[in-house]
């Protein structure tokens, strides 16, 4: 009788590289799902900014679509020189499909509302990771997503309101998503390793990568319902196989050798809580400024990184006048760019972390400062130089890529500090920053709303430079690296009459 695939799988690879590989999958899958409308709602709605003006002296028609780039003049002309019948036809031929009349503030409001339910799973997804393990909350969120984005196409001809609908509830289930992965690292990965696992979370950054041109791609050819349907039946498959290999604990893995499960177990040690963990000291938590120094730092990084993800295909159209596919391949360079650079710095932290050269505050304040800081002042140079296609597509993507060095910082940093409640700390971190995912949406509505303009957007550079600096500032002032006393808070223990005679030694009768 023949092995079973989990058999020959579990032969080749030990539980940590199948745990590594399924994680950064599902943050791939994880954002495939949240980016794919930012590229598909370009094609969703009628065209805006469209004039055309004829030459008749020499028989070419201008564009005059975008501020910071004009189409070359086009000739009217047909090759056969029959010009009673001649029609002008755009540079780039769109396919024909089912599009909405979605204003500025509309399309922003399809974008923004994500966050609503979003918020709202941020704080309980890590805290229920902690008590129920993260198997099963990052799964079925994954799941209930998926299947919600089939039904996306359906949605749209039937309202926008059906649309946001969806959006909530996708939102609500990935928002339990992020916080979840904390606490299964805390239980699978040893403390000086957890700057790699933390950076397959920025497979999200690869999976936004891969979204835009492929979404480019099948919108060009096949239509922007298609987006739907290939990101959604991809993630139903990814979840299936989340279920079917991987596990909470390695104490709970029914196929990991003993030698590996020692391993882990022994280089992990007594920072995290076996069995039912500790509750959670609110006080000391919600009063901790190293707590409050992830939480404003994330809180700022992450408003630049929604903004850049939701509103850069936009920009790109209606600002630089990239069509659908060369939009969605420019796109996606700042996250190709991210992900590596989160994998490089990640393995120089940890690095630098095991031979002592720097501790683990050093490091993540550095790579921090590094991470959020210089964003900013790309930011600002967009303020001076983003209405040039060059200038814009080097800032946007040299912004983002140096982002990506937040996993050697502070992303991973509840571990350091609290790994018993790491979950509870990223849960923190993220409500507060996926509501400012909804006000950057907000925001560039208010901005743009029948006013496309460099000018417009320039505003929406500059709010993101400030964000950046007070965030990279927050964290190189409170941030810390140590464990703090309450990650273990003592168990109160009443005097029990019965117990302590129980626990005298045993007398003789004489």
């Amino acid at each position: 009788m023949g092995k079973g695939i989990f058999t020959t799988i579990s032969e080749k690879l030990t539980c940590l590289q199948v745990l590594n590989f399924m994680v950064l999958t599902g943050f791939m899958f994880n954002y495939m799902l949240r980016v794919n409308l930012t590229i598909a709602i370009v094609a969703m709605v009628e065209p805006t900014n469209k004039t055309m003006t004829i030459d008749n002296d020499t028989n070419t028609a201008h564009y005059h679509e975008y501020e910071c780039y004009k189409p070359p003049a086009v000739s009217i002309i047909p090759e056969d020189n029959a010009t009673s019948d001649a029609t002008m036809k755009p540079p780039v031929a769109e396919l024909e499909q089912t599009r909405f009349n979605w204003d500025e503030p509309t399309q922003n409001l399809i974008l923004g509302c994500f966050f609503w339910g979003y918020v709202l799973t941020e704080l309980p997804g890590g805290r229920m990771a902690e008590v129920f393990g993260a198997r099963r909350i990052f799964g079925y969120s994954m799941l209930i997503a998926s299947i919600m984005t089939l039904a996306t196409p359906l949605a749209a001809n039937i309202s926008h309101y059906a649309v946001v609908a969806l959006r909530v509830v996708i939102g609500f289930t990935l928002g339990a998503t992020w916080p979840a992965i904390q606490p299964m690292a805390s239980k699978w990965i040893p403390p000086m390793d957890r700057s790699k696992f933390i950076a397959n979370m920025m497979a999200s950054s690869l999976g936004a990568a891969l979204t835009m041109p492929m979404c480019g791609y099948l919108i060009a050819h096949l239509g922007w319902e298609s987006v739907f349907y290939v990101t959604g039946t991809i993630s139903i498959v990814w979840s299936i196989l989340w279920f079917l290999l991987v596990f909470d604990s390695p104490a709970e893995h029914p196929r990991i050798a003993d030698e590996e499960r020692r391993f882990i177990e022994n280089a992990i040690g007594t920072g995290t809580a076996k069995g039912k963990p500790p509750s959670v000291p609110w006080g000391k938590m919600l009063t901790s400024l190293p707590v409050w120094a992830i939480i404003i730092t994330h809180a700022a990084s992450v408003f630049g990184y929604f903004t850049v993800v939701n509103q850069l295909p936009t920009y790109m159209k209606n600002i630089l006048g990239f069509n659908i596919k060369e939009n969605g391949l420019l796109s996606s360079l700042p996250y190709f760019g991210k992900y590596f650079f989160a994998i490089t710095t990640s393995y120089i932290a940890d690095y630098l972390r095991k031979s002592g050269t720097l501790s683990t505050t050093a490091a993540r304040k550095l790579f921090t400062g590094f991470a959020v800081g210089v964003p900013g002042l790309f930011m600002m140079s967009l303020v001076f130089f983003g209405c040039d296609r060059f200038w814009s597509v080097f800032f946007f993507t040299a912004a983002l890529t140096i982002n990506g060095a937040v996993t050697a910082g502070y992303l991973g940093n509840g571990l350091d500090i609290a790994p018993n409640f790491s979950g509870t700390i990223f849960g923190l971190a993220n409500t507060l920053s996926s509501s400012g995912g909804y006000i950057s949406t907000f925001m560039v509505g208010v901005f743009t709303n029948n006013n496309q303009t460099f000018n417009q957007w320039s505003k929406v550079f500059g709010v993101l430079a400030g964000t950046y600096t007070t965030g990279a500032l927050m964290f190189l002032i409170f941030g810390s690296g140590d464990m703090q006393e309450w990650n273990n808070p003592k168990k109160e223990t009443k005097e029990d009459p019965e117990a302590q005679q129980e626990m005298l030694p045993v007398r003789t009768k004489h």
